[in-house]
């Protein structure tokens, strides 16, 4: 028996998507489980396990094609062996099922033609002589016109080489969002500072037994996004979104992290981070980073979220302007942690030092909120006792 390898059932906003990657090819056992085929969306990756055990017979839509929710895009043969003949043979015409004479149908014989590809003219269809001595006859030959001048590459110099790769799906997503956002939105950015050293000074303190107690190291992610969350509180324009020409305030806090993964930057979201402790932010974290990893996250995973937080100092970036993640109306970027001279008290003293940049739509978020905004989190975290005492 064989069975139809399907294109699962696409999100509500996703129209098409692409075959990602064939695991199998045909003429390979399959196990059952086993996942045959990845399909990529605009957002996420999703696998195709085979229903049952046998022998992938054949693939419909290679690599690369664009395909449709519940389109057939290969065959299975159920309890077959690899190596074993899975195609059925065709049936072969008996000669005496040729509409043509026996004269005619021995002259087909001696030339080896097919007769099932010869149109016959006579009664009813009837294979005539004519009729083979026409289709022994050469195709008339018919000149094809002068192909248009191909553009002629320029050649590369000795040791220079270019490689030219289509952009994924996500990559193109991306690309789409990013656009979207330089184009709606009334984009600014604001910039302040945060001395590092009290956090710091308490995750040095408290790592050991933090990650003996939870399980889970002990970052700076998590201090982040508490802090996050208590600004959120205090500005709730931050917190809301323009929809139309209405503008919506969420009495939740759902927030955006930014992770980049093999094929792109995405923004899994942390929902109802007021009610987490920094264990619980620090285990999400890990979890929808290895998610991303592994091309794993869900469409959940990538719905929603009011703000967005992304730390580009993992990678060394000292400073930047991030952009909002449409329809957000801000995002905040964190960045290197670098020792740097500052008056302390009338002394110069070197402290850890890490620059803080939001980046707002000026059409819901006023100067006067964005500033309040970025300085409460710089207070914050520059004295972590606000975060327990809420003040």
């Amino acid at each position: 028996m064989t069975i139809e390898i399907v294109v699962p059932v696409l999100p509500e906003s996703v129209a098409d998507a692409a075959v990602a990657t064939w695991h199998k090819r045909p003429g390979d056992a399959v196990e059952r489980d086993e996942v045959i085929v990845e399909i990529e969306t605009d957002k996420v990756i999703l696998e195709v396990p085979a229903v049952e055990s046998g022998v992938l017979v054949e693939i419909l839509e290679e690599e690369g094609a664009t395909v449709l929710g519940q389109q057939v895009i290969g065959r299975l043969k159920v309890g077959a062996v690899a190596g074993e003949e899975t195609k059925d043979k065709p049936a072969e015409a008996s000669e005496a099922s040729v509409d043509a004479s026996p004269a005619v149908r021995r002259l087909i014989a001696e030339k080896g033609l097919d007769a099932s590809k010869i149109a016959g003219s006579g009664k009813n269809g009837l294979i005539t002589k004519e009729d083979v001595e026409k289709a022994l006859a050469p195709a008339p030959v018919v000149k094809a016109a002068a192909p248009a001048p191909a553009v002629v590459p320029v050649e590369l110099q000795a040791g220079r080489s270019e490689k030219r790769v289509a952009m994924t799906r996500l990559r193109k997503r991306i690309a789409e969002r990013l656009l979207e956002a330089k184009n709606s939105t009334a984009m600014l950015t604001t910039f302040n500072e945060i001395n590092m050293k009290p956090i710091m000074d308490i995750r040095k303190q408290y790592k050991d037994v933090f990650e003996e107690r939870h399980g889970i190291r002990l970052g700076f992610m998590s201090f982040y996004v508490k802090a996050v969350v208590e600004a959120l509180k205090r500005y709730p324009e931050v917190n809301a979104s323009i929809d139309g020409t209405d503008i919506v305030y969420h009495n939740y806090f759902d927030v955006s992290i930014a992770i980049s993964t093999p094929r792109g930057l995405v923004t899994p979201v942390l929902r109802d981070c007021d009610t987490m402790s920094l264990a619980d932010i620090e285990k999400n974290i890990r979890q929808l980073a290895l998610k991303g990893r592994d091309g794993k996250l869900s469409i959940e995973d990538l719905t929603g979220g009011n703000f967005t937080v992304t730390n580009g100092g993992v990678f060394g970036s000292l400073m930047s302007t991030p952009i909002i993640n449409p329809p957000q109306s801000a995002i905040l970027g964190m960045h290197k942690i670098q020792d740097r001279p500052m008056a302390v008290d009338g002394q110069v003293v070197i402290q850890p030092m890490m620059y803080l940049a939001l980046s707002y739509d000026h059409r819901l978020v006023d100067g006067k909120e964005s500033v309040g905004f970025l300085v409460t989190i710089k207070e914050l975290l520059e004295d972590p006792t606000r975060l327990l005492l809420d003040v």
